[in-house]
């Protein structure tokens, strides 16, 4: 019987960046990235284990905007067109390297790996990644968490309650459209949490949720456990605080694994170091530099002259890794043990896209850290979240207080003078949108496809990522297009729909373009729209004053 368990979080979400107008779009990148460099690898770990009969216990989120990127057919084709680049790429690495022995063994392990990744993306899985996490969690093996609709940030989009309403429930019913049930808790973007969220988050039928452990100390009464053990709203969703030690081992730029000498280094790619004319058919068109994902070098130390990859090195490191962080986490449930009275649960929330492409080791390290923990299941055991409720269905009921992901804890990355200037265009445009719902309590035809594009527009401008990247710098013209662009199509539509002249060829163009959400309903901005609680379905939105009509 172990002492304590571990609860791994894995985020996994990107901003829905589709651009069919344009057949090499820049930012479409980051799927293809993230595809080939951390979910292809996340799934090779879990199916490895399953295949090995290793007991292990994951949680993952699969954000809407992802799941819908995912899917698409083009973003498919593209991404194996991706793959396809890659392999032949590698091949010319490993011709090009073949008298350089500090990097050809490198380059035979790339074109192995990208050949590997395109034959199971392409025939093992057909293109179907979401599917093959959904079999994971068929297999009890991994919890799959609901998300926010586009991940926008809650507790900046409160001045308008529908606003949030339809983040959430959104977000559930299309966790129940792609995986056949509903879901039994929910990612907060960026972990942003404030007090009355948890109404919403419980009408949705949701049962837990995580926070930052500001949330978890700031509560309305001290937390008896603090982050070890979970919170019940006093409407009774459970709220798991994310454990900064646990945290801190693997993010910190200074004290984390990540930054260790040998592991590859994230920065030194050939993109960027080989001669243009070689390396030109492989970067954007406009011949701007961009990563390739083949890096010859190890972090090495606070050095421009970085060493060479050693690849056993970083395995075996990996697992050295494993076994450190797991030893660190027994001593801490063996000393929580005794203080509590009661097995801790250490919540160790991550980004997805930590593991493989900005730590490339990632995976190897999941995979070690797994299959140590099952062979010692006496003194700490992973386990999903339901699980742990399922143990320990009484808790303490408090209010975590409001708090975020992030910089400071308090919404302050999402909330300066960098972005500050979106939020009373979202208040507006979402004070615009639920008077639109109310005008037209029934529509159908045209003026209905107009108001749900109009929702889908709102949605998209609403992403969180857009004030993030805004902070960050980097990007920041692409964020402030997108989140104008959204804004201005909303308005247009928003005349149309008032003067009852909506443009059916551009309102086509539109959908075309921002095909997310097929089966949106508008009237989720209604006040009186309800989910059907037993499968996470869109009951039908009727208005008391157009009962019976």
């Amino acid at each position: 019987m172990s002492l304590g368990y571990l609860a791994l979080v894995l985020h996994a979400h990107l901003p829905f960046v589709r651009h069919p107008e344009d057949d090499d779009f820049l930012e479409e990148d980051w799927l293809y990235e993230a595809v080939t460099e951390s979910y292809i690898p996340l799934l090779w770990t879990m199916e490895k284990l399953v295949a090995d009969g290793v007991d292990f216990r994951l949680t993952m989120s699969l954000t809407p905007t992802l799941v819908a990127m995912l899917n698409d057919e083009l973003l498919r084709q593209r991404c194996e067109r991706h793959l396809d680049r890659l392999c032949e790429l590698a091949e010319k690495e490993v011709e090009r390297t073949r008298h350089l022995p500090d990097f050809h063994d490198n380059a035979v392990f790339y074109l192995d790996r990208f050949r590997a990744a395109r034959e199971d993306y392409c025939n093992r899985w057909k293109r179907d990644l979401v599917g093959a996490f959904a079999r994971l969690q068929q297999a009890g093996k991994l919890e799959i968490t609901a998300a926010a609709a586009t991940h926008g940030f809650l507790p900046l989009l409160r001045a308008n309650p529908a606003a949030v309403r339809a983040q959430v429930f959104l977000g559930v019913m299309d966790y129940a459209e792609t995986f056949g049930r509903a879901p039994r808790g929910v990612w907060l973007p960026e972990c942003g949490f404030y007090p009355g969220l948890d109404d919403t988050l419980k009408e949705a039928g949701l049962r837990y949720f995580f926070v930052e452990s500001d949330g978890i100390q700031h509560a309305s009464d001290r937390a008896k456990f603090g982050v070890h053990a979970p919170l019940y709203c006093p409407g009774g969703v459970a709220a798991f605080g994310r454990d900064p030690e646990a945290s801190r081992q693997v993010w910190s730029s200074t004290e984390g694994y990540p930054g260790d000498h040998d592991y590859r280094e994230f920065y030194r790619d050939i993109g960027h170091d080989l001669d243009f004319d070689y390396i030109k058919p492989y970067l954007h068109r406009d011949g701007r530099r961009v990563n390739t994902g083949i890096k010859y070098h190890r972090v090495t130390g606070r050095t421009d002259s970085k060493e060479p990859y050693v690849r056993q090195r970083a395995l075996d490191k990996a697992a050295t890794h494993a076994r450190h962080f797991l030893e660190s986490r027994r001593r801490q449930v063996e000393a929580l043990r005794a203080a509590m009275g009661r097995k801790p649960v250490i919540v160790a929330p991550y980004d997805a896209e930590l593991f493989g492409h900005w730590w490339f080791e990632g995976p190897v390290w999941l995979n070690h850290l797994c299959c140590q923990a099952a062979a010692d299941r006496n003194s700490l055991q992973l386990v999903a979240v339901p699980e742990y409720l399922g143990e320990y269905p009484v808790n303490q009921v408090a209010m975590p207080g409001a708090s975020s992901w992030g910089y400071k804890g308090y919404n302050e990355v999402w909330l300066n003078a960098s972005n500050d200037w979106i939020y009373r265009h979202l208040h507006a445009t979402a004070d615009h949108m639920t008077e639109m719902a109310e005008r037209f309590p029934n529509a159908d035809g045209l003026t209905r496809r107009a108001l749900n594009q109009a929702a889908r527009e709102l949605l998209l401008a609403q992403s969180s990522d857009w004030a993030f990247i805004m902070t960050r710098g980097s990007m920041a013209p692409y964020a402030v297009r997108r989140t104008k662009e959204h804004m201005l199509r909303f308005g247009q539509l928003y005349d149309m729909l008032k003067e009852n002249r909506v443009h059916e060829g551009w309102l086509g163009e539109l959908e075309s373009r921002n095909n997310i959400f097929p089966r949106l309903d508008y009237r989720v901005y209604r006040a009186d729209y309800r989910l059907a609680s037993e499968h996470g379905q869109p009951a039908t939105a009727v208005s008391p004053n157009t009962k019976g009509k």
